[in-house]
């Protein structure tokens, strides 16, 4: 990109759009610009929303009207899914607005999403030399990525290092989702493009119906062999200077007249899991399947694996009378003092928590497991001193907890109190037969809290028990 004609939607520095003023350029591609934003006006920001987003402006303006009505499809798709799926290595979706600007018809009328705002792309990442030691790491949480989105039935459709985003404090998003599709049983419909240097061969001549090509989840499994072939050695898997040779060269390997040239840096671990990847065929990559393919890379990475995701509402079958001993453990479960990540409102399952590593418990200063992270693995009688500290809890809440304790150590709780030295401060008229806690974690539990909590300390202990407001 070198030339301002060159951007989907060219918006001049200082322009108002709703409460967010644009500042510089970001990043744009054939359908979409981003600009750098930040929060005008004295008001706060609604309780999770930063004062500097990113802004993403999706064209309408002067367009014909097979153009106009192509475009407002992608919109369509990233809207829908930002909507109805947040997960932790997604980026994350605030609010969507409508230019209304008539004086500027190549405005007018423009969709915007107003999002995270990242710190760079894994393109840019992948400039620096020599090459980044986090790049396994980096694929770690990719994978969690397209393991999330495969949970809640979606296809991200274009995976690629520009669609990647890396957050200053080093996590990971998935972003750029105009051309996602949401499952219809084994397959979706996207539309006939995306980076050919990420497309399965047999998407690369597909054959099309007025919805669009067929796509499967095992799309984004080949574009993830590809992308980490490209992280890890710099280079493609398949031979060839430029797209088209490629592109050509992916076609030969389908019909098994080319081999895969995987670079002789690439370890052996990662080699079996480019390999497997890049199946030329999609039924030997649907045997992966995203849930193996996260499990395989996080092992070497040697990353903490990733917590098991909850169930999605559509997906429960519930029996008509609960036995005993499932109503008893429903009961157990909400009776804890906060709220069980599910889906919220209809608009899909909010859940955030990856970042808390096996083994410990985790506290976050805003819900759903975002925000700022204090983690633990063993008791600590003073949150704000000694060697392990959390200092945002001075003068904020905790907001949401995850425990993602280890099952074999036998503590299957974590009890949390206002004051240091596990010791209550104040009444909780709330919390009757509290035992002083200020609230508790059962094992493998993650979710909201319900109040204005402001624990100072903790310990784990075998379990929870079986109170009412445990």
């Amino acid at each position: 990109m070198s030339g301002h004609e060159q951007y989907a939607v060219a918006v001049p520095k200082g322009y108002r759009v709703g409460p967010w003023e644009v500042r510089e350029l970001l990043a744009s591609g054939a359908f979409a610009t981003v600009y750098a934003a930040r929060r005008t006006g004295a008001d706060d920001p609604a309780p999770g929303v930063p004062r500097t987003v990113a802004l993403k402006f999706l064209p309408t303006g002067t367009r014909t009207p097979r153009q106009l009505h192509h475009l407002r499809e992608l919109a369509e798709r990233e809207v829908e899914l930002l909507r109805r799926v947040q997960a932790p290595r997604l980026i994350r979706m605030y609010e969507t607005l409508t230019v209304d600007d008539p004086e500027h018809p190549e405005l007018d009328g423009a969709t915007v999403l107003v999002l995270e705002r990242a710190e760079q792309s894994l393109e840019t990442f992948l400039e620096r030399r020599p090459r980044p030691a986090s790049g396994p790491a980096v694929l770690a949480q990719v994978a969690a990525g397209i393991r999330q989105l495969h949970h809640a039935d979606w296809i991200h459709g274009d995976l690629k290092p520009a669609n990647v985003l890396l957050m200053k404090d080093g996590s990971v998003r998935l972003a750029d989702f105009n051309l996602a599709a949401e499952l219809e049983g084994t397959h979706a419909y996207s539309p006939a493009f995306a980076t050919p240097d990420f497309t399965p061969p047999e998407l690369l001549w597909p054959e099309m119906d007025e919805r669009g090509a067929r796509i499967r989840p095992t799309a984004d499994i080949w574009a993830f062999g590809v992308l980490a072939h490209l992280v890890l050695t710099g280079t493609y898997p398949l031979p060839g200077a430029t797209t088209t040779a490629r592109v050509d060269a992916a076609t030969r390997y389908a019909r098994g007249a080319e081999q895969l040239r995987l670079h002789p840096e690439l370890p052996p671990v990662w080699r079996e899991i480019v390999t497997d990847c890049l199946a030329p065929r999609h039924e030997e990559r649907a045997a992966l399947g995203s849930a193996t393919l996260l499990r395989r890379v996080e092992a070497a990475a040697g990353t903490a694996p990733s917590p098991r995701l909850p169930r999605l509402r559509r997906r429960r079958r519930r029996p008509a009378i609960l036995g005993a001993a499932l109503a008893a453990l429903m009961a157990t479960a909400l009776a804890v003092t906060y709220v069980i990540a599910r889906d919220n409102g209809g608009d899909g399952l909010t859940y955030g928590y990856g970042r808390c590593p096996t083994g410990h418990v985790c506290f976050f200063s805003e819900q759903n497991g975002m925000g700022d992270m204090c983690r633990w693995k063993g008791d600590d009688p003073d949150w704000l001193a000694g060697a392990e500290t959390c200092p945002w809890t001075r003068d904020d809440p905790v907001r949401s907890i995850f425990n993602n304790g280890d099952e074999t150590t036998g503590q299957g709780g974590v009890a949390y109190y206002r004051g240091r030295d596990f010791t209550p401060v104040g009444e909780d008229v709330t919390r009757p037969n509290s035992r002083g806690r200020t609230g508790c974690t059962p094992q493998r539990v993650q979710g909201n809290l319900a109040g204005t909590y402001a624990p100072l300390s903790h310990r784990w202990i075998e379990h929870c028990g079986d109170g009412p407001t445990d």
